[in-house]
Formats: C-alpha cells, sequence, structure tokens
C-alpha cells in the first residue's frame, strides 16, 4: 500500500473502562486523542476565524463532501489545490462522504447500485455521485482523512431496510478502497460501520469493513432519531468491535455528557455541530451545565460566561454584555459564543485525555456527572 504518513497509537489506557488516549499523525501534522472536530461544512466553522479555532486548541476540523461538491464546486478548490489553502486553515482536515447530507437535504435522491443520484437542494440541479465520485470529490478537496460512501437509514427500520443498506454500505466500501488505492493520494481512508440499532447487523457490518483493513473505522447511523438509551446501547455494542490498533470514530455526536460516556466505551474521535449550533442560538456550555444567555436574569450580570473558563470570551466579556448582544441582534455575539463553545468541548477532551494518562478517567466521569446533568 502507498505510504499515507498516516499513523494511530494508543498512548494511554484506563483500567476501570475501555477509555483510551492516543495520537493520529498525519502529513499536517499530529492529533491528540480523544478529539473533537468542530465542523465546518462549507469551508467556514461558522462565525468563527481560523484562527479563532487555533485559539480554541483545534487540532482537526470537519469539512463535507455534499455541500463542498455543489458550492463552490471542485473547480474552484482546484485553483488553490485544495481547500487547505482556500480557507487558510493548516492543520488536518476530515471530510465526510456526503451521504448523510444527501439522505437528508437533497430534494429528490434515489439509490441504486451505482449510487446516489439526488437533486441539489441549492438549485434542483442533477447530480450522481458513486462511490469513486466520493473518493475523487474528497481527493480534490485535499482531506487529510477522508470517508467511504455509504447509506444511512433513519429511526426506526425494519430489520430488512436495514441489512440492505448495510450490504450496499459494504460493496460501496470495497469500491471506494479501490478507488482510494487506485488514486495513490496523500491521505488515509476509513470505512463506515452501519446496520441500524440491530446489534447482529452492526457486527456483519464491523466484520466485513474489517476483512478488508481500512486504516480506521468510524461508527455511522447514530443520533438519526433514536432514543438516547439506543444509541449508547448500540455504539456500546459497536465499538469494542473495532480493532484497537485502528482509531475508532463516532460520527454527528453529540453532547458534552455523550462525550464522555463514549470515551469510556473506547470512542477515539467526534463530530458535532451542537456547540457552533447552540451557540448562535443563545446556548452555553460550562462546567456547571448550560445557560441560555437570552435570559432575563443576565441582563445585570458582571460575571462571565464561566468564571473558571480561559477563553477569549470568558477573558474579556460579560454575561450582561453578551445577553445584550444576543437580544440586540448582533453579530459579534455568535462569535463570543461559538469561541467559547468550542473552547468548552475542546478543554474537556484535554481534560478527558489527561484523566486517562493518570488512570483517573472514572473519577472523573463520575465528577463530571455530579456538576451536570447530562
Amino acid at each position: 500500500m502507498p505510504d499515507f504518513r498516516f499513523d494511530f497509537q494508543v498512548e494511554a489506557r484506563s483500567s476501570q473502562s475501555r477509555a483510551r488516549a492516543g495520537r493520529i499523525t498525519t502529513g499536517r501534522g499530529d492529533i491528540e486523542t480523544p478529539v473533537f472536530m468542530p465542523v465546518g461544512t462549507l469551508g467556514s466553522v461558522k462565525a468563527i476565524s481560523p484562527e479563532d479555532l487555533s485559539g480554541c486548541g483545534a487540532q482537526i476540523i470537519l469539512g463535507n463532501t455534499y455541500h463542498l461538491y455543489l458550492r463552490p464546486g471542485c473547480e474552484v478548490i482546484d485553483q488553490f489545490s485544495g481547500l487547505h489553502r482556500f480557507m487558510n486553515w493548516q492543520g488536518p482536515i476530515l471530510t465526510d462522504s456526503g451521504g448523510f447530507q444527501i439522505f437528508s437535504l437533497a430534494k429528490i435522491a434515489r439509490i441504486t447500485e451505482a449510487g446516489f443520484s439526488f437533486q441539489s437542494h441549492i438549485d434542483g440541479s442533477a447530480h450522481l455521485i458513486t462511490p469513486e465520485d466520493a473518493i475523487s470529490i474528497q481527493n480534490r478537496i485535499g482531506a487529510d482523512i477522508i470517508m467511504c460512501l455509504d447509506q444511512c437509514i433513519a429511526h426506526p427500520a425494519t430489520e430488512t431496510q436495514a441489512r440492505e443498506a448495510l450490504e450496499l454500505t459494504t460493496r460501496w466500501a470495497a469500491r471506494c478502497r479501490n478507488a482510494w488505492l487506485d488514486a495513490n493520494a496523500d491521505n488515509t481512508l476509513f470505512g463506515i460501520i452501519q446496520g441500524g440499532m440491530h446489534p447482529d447487523l452492526r457486527r456483519q457490518s464491523a466484520r466485513e469493513l474489517i476483512e478488508m483493513d481500512f486504516p480506521g473505522y468510524a461508527v455511522g447511523g447514530l443520533s438519526v432519531g433514536e432514543p438516547k438509551p439506543i444509541m449508547m446501547e448500540t455504539a456500546d455494542i459497536t465499538l469494542p468491535l473495532i480493532p484497537e490498533r485502528k482509531p475508532r470514530y463516532v460520527m454527528g455526536v453529540g453532547t458534552p455528557g455523550d462525550l464522555v460516556r463514549l470515551v469510556g466505551m473506547g470512542a477515539d474521535m467526534f463530530d458535532c455541530v451542537m456547540p457552533t449550533r447552540n451557540a448562535r442560538n443563545g446556548q452555553l456550555f460550562t462546567a456547571s451545565g448550560t445557560l441560555n444567555i437570552n435570559n432575563a436574569r443576565f441582563k445585570t450580570d458582571t460575571q462571565p460566561v464561566d468564571p473558571n473558563c480561559r477563553c477569549y470570551t470568558c477573558r474579556n466579556f460579560s454575561r450582561a454584555y453578551l445577553h445584550h448582544l444576543y437580544r440586540s441582534r448582533e453579530i459579534l455575539v455568535h462569535r463570543l459564543n461559538t469561541i467559547h463553545n468550542l473552547y468548552y468541548y475542546l478543554g474537556l477532551m484535554r481534560a478527558i485525555r489527561e484523566a486517562i494518562f493518570q488512570n483517573q478517567f472514572q473519577r472523573f466521569a463520575e465528577a463530571f456527572f455530579r456538576k451536570q446533568p447530562c
């Protein structure tokens, strides 16, 4: 196989859980795990700059294949030799395959053995993305970690529906792997485990993908409408199926409490729009729970969002000021809220990693849940 300058090493393990701390090596730098990846759907983490991201401690960000393919399009990104230069982000980038967005956003989508045919949610134009196309688009974007094209299904789904989607995902994964090897691009490819909420199908999916020996694996098909206990049960079943020597990525999840629980199950990588989306809606995460800055009780509150937080927002602004900006619909509040929430999420990952190295993860998790009901 070609040299993708990719490696993963587990550096510490918890003796009381499956939590682990590791290091992913890429051509654009190392990534310390567990890691949270801010979502930059269109080549931008909404409301903040790459400098803000670095200041928050981001190591890697996520871009979206479906959205970037439609706008600005690969022809534009080609002019900059990839997304890194286009958006001025020097660190690693992971791109998802676009399957979930086609499933959730496209006006009309049709799944065949060939791939996804769909109409753009922007202008209604017709498109076909095959597994080979998904690899080609992600290579042109220049992502450091790319994903196989998969079929995501909503909850609830029958066992038959889940099995059909799983089997198509497996066939597409083989085609993606062949296209990736043929391209000899300087990146790495993860397989995506599907199977709905059916344990036997999750095991089948993992077994078939592991036989292909991908450099890493993602747990897909979660947070698609299922109750939280079922999501956690499915993750708990699936994560141990992934080989110890491979990074384990749980896609599209979740709350701070979700991340703590999933790390305890052995997950290494996460992404979610929650810290950025909730920031724009006025919800801020703190060590003692969330607060809604729109609440009238913050009108004269001189405290920072979190007195123990060292983010740019908390070092410089009060709850009263953020409340004023939010009530006045000033754009600045989106930036300041987003900086705080991402700093909190990324700081949580750093604290978890430190606890694992000290073999104190279980104590850390217990203290975390005593402070906030999530």
